[in-house]
């Protein structure tokens, strides 16, 4: 007598068993005899997602942390794109020079992909004028310009700054100025209120009423 409804036939490729207690994976959700349970006996596909393991970087030995259920090469791939110190991977970075002038990628390539409109950098992403926005030549030329007024006014207010520091302190050390500086402070304090005009008044007072007073 047959059970034809009683079993599942294992998913393996190779193997197709029909077992009577087959098990289901918790990782690709496929079913799966005794000989093919394990994620390595079926070569499962879905198996990183239940490796709790931190990845380690193959350049530079360093633990990389990665988003639970994502595959630990994405984690790797981006370490060595972007904050590995080996010497690979920096020579791999000095490779990808051109940046991309759309506000918000960091993106880099390869080649220059600059725009016939805006006369800016892009990556294969944004390089045609539709996906960055393009402002054309005018508007691009009236940005590098305000960008670089921006650059010159910051450049001569640090250096105002840096002079005028400089002709405080004279021929003195930084210890020194500080000193200077905290004994202006305590001069300050001690001839603080001033004693002329309010001090005269109060004393003249003084003298008016003790000229008043009469002794019986």
């Amino acid at each position: 007598m047959e059970f034809p409804d009683l079993g599942k036939h294992c998913s393996e490729s190779t193997c197709k068993k029909l077992d009577f207690l087959p098990v289901k994976c918790d990782a690709c959700s496929q079913i799966f005899c005794m000989d093919h349970m394990t994620y390595t006996g079926h070569a499962c596909e879905s198996a990183y997602k239940k490796n709790v393991q931190v990845p380690v970087c193959p350049l530079c030995n360093t633990p990389i942390p990665s988003t639970r259920g994502d595959p630990p090469d994405i984690a790797v791939s981006a370490h060595i794109d972007s904050q590995c110190q080996s010497q690979p991977a920096k020579n791999r970075r000095k490779v990808y020079t051109h940046r991309c002038a759309l506000k918000g990628c960091k993106s880099k390539e390869m080649i220059a992909l600059v725009c016939n409109e805006c006369t800016l950098n892009f990556c294969l992403k944004h390089r045609h004028a539709s996906d960055h926005k393009c402002q054309g030549k005018k508007a691009a030329l009236s940005n590098r310009a305000a960008s670089a007024a921006e650059s010159r006014r910051q450049l001569q207010r640090n250096n105002s700054n840096s002079n005028t520091t400089r002709t405080i302190q004279g021929d003195m050390d930084e210890d020194e100025a500080l000193a200077r500086a905290l004994q202006l402070s305590m001069n300050q304090e001690v001839s603080w209120p001033p004693r002329n005009e309010p001090i005269t008044a109060h004393h003249g007072r003084s003298q008016a009423s003790n000229s008043g007073c009469v002794v019986s």
